[in-house]
């Protein structure tokens, strides 16, 4: 299990290598999504907080990256966060997602995204609850329940 600490190191260090690649063109991607999910997992953009049901819906099943598929999160880890934005306290993978600094807005955040795709998938704060202390807060059109 992750913790804050972890995600830090890699934030800091560097992730480990991903199991596998999908690298397309911007023609290939702007092809494949919606314009919301091109700015957002391609342009590192974010949608308005509560525009999606994914926040309130807490039914079993799975979430991966709308991008290239990869599986990201279990339902089991879902939680109302009071956020607007669809929250999480654990991936599936440790190595599922990658973490990077984000310095913007005049804050110091970490940046996750999809280690396969490099999609911009939101950003991971140390105020989750217990046992992680994680709070994944994502982007619901950067994820596809599956």
């Amino acid at each position: 299990m992750l913790n804050w600490k972890d995600v830090l190191g890699r934030a800091r260090d560097g992730n480990p290598a991903p199991l596998r690649r999908v690298e397309r063109s911007d023609e290939e991607w702007r092809a494949q999504l919606s314009p919301a999910q091109y700015h957002v997992t391609r342009q590192h953009g974010t949608e308005r907080a509560f525009s999606s049901e994914m926040c309130s819906r807490f039914e079993p099943g799975r979430y991966a990256c709308v991008c290239c598929g990869t599986l990201l999160f279990d339902a089991s880890t879902k939680f109302e966060s009071g956020t607007g934005w669809p929250s999480f306290t654990q991936p599936v993978e440790a190595d599922a997602i990658a973490y990077t600094a984000d310095h913007s807005y005049g804050m110091v955040r970490v940046e996750t995204t999809c280690s396969t795709c490099d999609a911009h998938l939101g950003h991971v704060f140390p105020d989750g609850p217990a046992p992680s202390g994680l709070r994944y807060c994502m982007n619901a059109v950067a994820l596809e329940k599956i």
